[in-house]
Order: structure tokens, then sequence, then C-alpha cells
């Protein structure tokens, strides 16, 4: 008979088929769940990463897409744009189309409207004038501003206008009204801001 040598242990028995010993489970699920937490940790920073430059690079095309349009966008700014810019477009208003540039210097978004005599006077109350400002044949409009617009102020019919000065850095305003048919004036606005 053969004794085991007494600096080996004893040898262990090998557990039954198909179980692991509790410490041998213990150290798997906490690999797994490391394993878990790490691609969380890292996944989801990705994932967000990729998905906010996606939403990134489509709003960039949005934004060069809409300035690199030519001429007016036959539909009214956004809420914000008319807020930034202080362009108040009456309720009512059709023909509506707009035109926004914008460099380092400057940001300027350029208006036209037809509305009636009632929404005029609220369009330049909203402005910060009043129909007793508007200057009889006055152009107020330069004719750089009415090239980029793709405006004509045409002899012949009855223009009027004045410019909304606001203390930086809110925008200044100038506004061309065409009063040849009082019952539905044509509104022209050139709204300038410095960013």
């Amino acid at each position: 008979m053969t004794l085991p040598h007494p600096s080996r242990p004893p040898h262990s028995p090998h557990p039954p088929e198909g179980k692991l010993p509790e410490e041998r489970r213990h150290m798997i699920r906490r690999r797994w769940i490391t394993a878990v937490i790490i691609v969380l940790l890292v996944g989801i920073p990705a994932g967000y990463l990729v998905v906010s430059a996606g939403q990134s690079r489509d709003s960039g095309r949005d934004k060069e897409r809409e300035s690199s349009a030519a001429g007016l966008q036959t539909n009214p700014p956004s809420k914000m744009k008319r807020r930034v810019f202080e362009v108040p477009i009456p309720g009512g208003a059709w023909d509506v189309a707009y035109y926004e540039t914008s460099n380092w210097k400057t940001s300027r978004l350029y208006v036209q409207f037809t509305t009636d005599a009632y929404g005029l006077d609220a369009f330049l109350a909203n402005s910060g004038t009043s129909r007793a400002q508007l200057t009889s044949g006055r152009i107020t409009v330069g004719d750089r501003d009415a090239e980029i617009a793709g405006w004509s102020f045409a002899e012949g019919m009855t223009w009027a206008g004045t410019t909304v000065k606001r203390e930086e850095p809110r925008p200044t305003t100038d506004i061309t009204v065409d009063l040849t048919d009082p019952a539905f004036p044509r509104v022209y606005a050139v709204s300038t801001t410095s960013p």
C-alpha cells in the first residue's frame, strides 16, 4: 500500500459532470459582468457620437443647401429667425419669401410679403415704427441688397420707406413698401445684425 507523499495534497476528486465549482462560477459571472460594463461604457458613448455626428452633418448640409439656394425661398422664415432679426410678419400675409446671408461680420435677413392695410400697420408697430415714419418716394433698401434678393424697385410705383435703428446688438431694419395698391401693400425688409 502506497501512502500519498506528505508534501503533496491529496488529489481532489473531479466535480460531477456539468457542474463547475462555486468559485469558478463566480469568476465566470464576474468576467461576464465586467465585459458587459465595458461594452456599455464604450459602446453607448461611441454610439452617441456616431448619431450626433450624423445629425450634425445633416444639419450642416441643410444650412449649406439653404445658404446656396439662389434667391428668395418662397416660404416664411422660421419663428426663431423672425425673432432674432425682429421681422414680425403679420398673420394672414401672403406671397411670403425670405433669404438669409451670413458672414463673420454681419448677418442679413431679406423678407418680402403682401398684406392688407391693417397687416401693414401691425407690422410697422411691431417693428418699432409706424406709417407716419414712412417717407413717400423713399427706397431704403440699397442697390446691393436689392440685387442680392432679386428685387427691382421700378419707377412709376408708389414707394415709401423707413429705417428702424435699434440699439446694438439688436438689428437695424430697412423697410420699403409698395403702396401702389394701398389696400394690399407689398413689404420689402432687410434686417441686418452683427453676430
